[in-house]
């Protein structure tokens, strides 16, 4: 008996097995044996390309390789999304959903023969280095990006803290060029608030994380304090804000929704993947005017964050149409650390609409007025050696803890003005703060 042959009966017979394990019944219709010689004729295909590589192939493959190859094109090609993981790929994935590991700072997919970026993370090396959403990566050092998968781009972008990689950019209206980005550990600090003006509140957040809503409640209250008393509206900033853990944008979702409904849905082919997500009501901001801002790198949970809100009537969403990543990827772990990474089901709006490949269309449309300039004066940075003043002039052995505590203070008060200033000069923050006083005074 040839390979081929051998092959194709051992296939045939745990493929027969498999499939009418989950048939409800055994070719009891035309339609149903229709289907049945349509999926041998399938397999019958495969295994003839499978047996002409083992046999054809320049270099020996061994089955195992082959079978890997496989099933990642399976995988690969219902979804940018779902993906078969090695061990590698596994580990790397876990790793970041710690929120702590070594690379540039992005969030990223495929688009056609490119690596898209989604989003930069804030605070991070790509962010700093002016990286931007919809920004497409063709080289890595000196590697096409072409013909490589996406796990691919992030193992050679990913590397030891201190080291450099260059990536070469095609931005829209723009001839390609290099950056050059050093690699640090990452951390995502998801929640940052500064009070921008008497009564207005500007919180961001920058992905979702299981304690992200608590931080956020704890930014608020900093801001109430400053304040002097409650706010009177709060600018929600979502902008490039790649998603996270669903559970956390539900939460955020919540602390500002005051009545009964849904946050999210979700629907899949299984019953498992039919969750309704519900409100809390308990409203933080008191019924006080909201703005969520958005661009086209807000995904995933932001989406979910800014539809529920939009939804509901709680906020007015302005900015740009967001990216539209409106599905759930399951991970299953499979034997020897492998690992599949699957979609499951597609989230939908409390009114029904689906966020997949439409995104949330903004209430208010807001277009970048100085393209050049935006991602300079919308990035909420400051190094130390940019503070007037900072320890580093003084030997601090020198000084008491009081001392200390006060150049400290004196320090982030510093940080907090510049970043102030630079808001200010952000046009979406500028907007959304003259509509804020606006309903302000409607309110009155």
């Amino acid at each position: 008996m040839t390979f081929f042959n051998f092959f194709k009966r051992w296939v045939f017979l745990v493929s027969f097995c498999a499939f009418f394990a989950t048939s409800p019944a055994y070719a009891q219709t035309e339609a149903e044996k229709q289907r049945l010689d349509a999926f041998f004729q399938d397999l019958e295909s495969f295994t003839k390309v499978f047996s002409n590589i083992k046999q054809l192939y320049v270099d020996e493959v061994t089955n195992k390789e082959l079978f890997d190859h496989a099933i990642k094109g399976m995988v690969t090609g219902l979804d940018p999304h779902s993906n078969y993981l090695k061990p590698k790929e596994q580990k790397n994935l876990l790793e970041s959903a710690t929120g702590k590991f070594g690379g540039l700072g992005i969030v990223i997919g495929m688009k056609d023969d490119a690596i898209q970026v989604i989003s930069p993370i804030d605070d991070t090396p790509a962010y700093r280095a002016g990286i931007q959403a919809g920004d497409l990566i063709v080289k890595i050092g000196d590697k096409p990006v072409r013909d490589m998968t996406l796990e691919d781009g992030v193992a050679l972008m990913r590397g030891e803290p201190g080291t450099d990689i260059k990536v070469t950019i095609v931005r829209k209206n723009k001839k390609p060029f290099v950056v050059s980005i050093t690699r640090e550990i990452i951390t995502i600090t998801s929640v940052k608030g500064y009070l921008l003006e008497k009564d207005i509140g500007y919180i961001r957040v920058s992905s979702f994380q299981n304690p992200s809503a608590n931080l956020l409640k704890e930014t608020l209250d900093n801001l109430v304090e400053e304040n002097d008393g409650y706010l009177k509206s709060l600018i929600l900033d979502l902008r490039n804000n790649p998603g996270g853990v669903l559970e956390g944008a539900v939460d955020i979702a919540n602390l500002f929704i005051d009545e009964k409904g849904l946050v999210v849905y979700t629907e899949g082919r299984i019953p498992s993947s039919n969750l309704k997500f519900k409100t809390e009501p308990g409203d933080i901001m008191l019924g006080s005017p909201i703005v969520v801002l958005i661009n086209e790198g807000s995904a995933s949970a932001s989406e979910i964050v800014a539809g529920a809100l939009q939804d509901h009537k709680r906020a007015v969403v302005m900015g740009s149409t967001s990216f539209g990543k409106g599905s759930v990827q399951t991970i299953i772990e499979l034997d020897e650390g492998y690992g599949l990474k699957v979609t499951t089901a597609r989230y939908y709006t409390p009114s029904g609409r689906s966020i997949q490949a439409k995104g949330i269309e903004p209430d208010i449309t807001l277009k970048n007025i100085n393209l050049e300039n935006e991602q300079e004066e919308s990035v909420v940075d400051t190094k130390e050696s940019d503070l007037d003043g900072h320890l580093e002039v003084e030997d601090p052995s020198q000084l008491s803890d009081e001392e200390i505590m006060t150049a400290q203070e004196n320090k982030k008060s510093e940080e907090d003005e510049k970043v102030i200033k630079r808001l200010q000069k952000d046009y979406f923050v500028h907007e959304a703060t003259n509509l804020l006083k606006a309903l302000t005074v409607l309110s009155k």
